[in-house]
């Protein structure tokens, strides 16, 4: 039952993830640290991750802005390797309540940068990479940070959501590889990341006919209820253990 509420929550996260362009990894970190400890949940998180960016990817490939993609993942991709060694070095414990702190912490910040209307230019892109690609590294995901990054660099719609997840997997192939090269990316944890990234893509796909209808004051209630919920289960999980 706890692999098919996987794949379940997998689906709806995918879809969801499709739709706004985040959200995927918030809603099933969660339900992976129950089943299997926050140690492997990271490493096959990281994997499904992959899976659900290409297949936003391939849903979007014309529209992808790949200048604004390189700046990103230039110093994105070794700051993201950098934050996942410094991960597996962490306690599980501490693993929970960072990831959940983090999450709930990124309700705020949120609202502050919708407030102030930055705009971003390549140079921005590139900083902002290091920052939240070694933030990418040690917890589930960064996409409230990533997601107004690259809003106000100008993108929106289809070409958004493609060089959002064009950028971001270079980030999480450099987590997966990284796990693999210390050992925590054992063949049965690479196994549980492609099932649950099957459900991400399966999601991704059926969310592409939402996109243009879905309205931005149901995006923001969405994702806050989301970061607050997933935050909560983090470190329950932490007091649990």
């Amino acid at each position: 039952m706890g692999f098919l509420f996987v794949l379940a929550v997998g689906l709806v996260a995918g879809t969801l993830s499709g739709i706004v362009g985040t959200g995927s990894s918030i809603m099933l970190m969660p339900v992976l640290a129950y089943e299997y400890g926050p140690k492997e949940a990271v490493p096959i998180m990281a994997v499904a991750a992959v899976m659900a960016n290409l297949s936003r990817i391939l849903a979007w490939w014309r529209e992808v802005d790949w200048r604004a993609c390189a700046a990103y993942s230039m110093t994105g991709i070794p700051a993201a390797a950098l934050g996942a060694r410094t991960l597996l070095i962490l306690p599980s414990q501490a693993v929970d309540i960072t990831i959940g702190l983090f999450l709930m912490a990124m309700v705020p910040v949120r609202h502050w940068l919708a407030r102030h209307e930055i705009k971003a230019n390549r140079w921005h892109l590139a900083l902002g990479g290091a920052v939240i690609g070694f933030l990418t590294g040690i917890v589930v995901s960064t996409g409230p940070l990533s997601v107004p990054l690259f809003l106000f660099y100008g993108l929106s719609k289809g070409a958004f959501l493609a060089t959002e997840a064009a950028s971001s997997l270079g980030l999480y192939l450099s987590k997966s590889v990284t796990f693999q090269r210390f050992g925590a990316l054992t063949p049965d944890i690479l196994l549980k990341g492609l099932i649950a990234g099957g459900s991400l893509m399966a999601g991704a796909f059926v969310a592409k006919r939402f996109v243009l209808h879905m309205k931005p004051d149901v995006f923001r209630v969405v994702m806050d209820g989301i970061m607050l919920a997933a935050g909560l289960s983090m470190l329950w999980n932490a007091i649990r253990s």
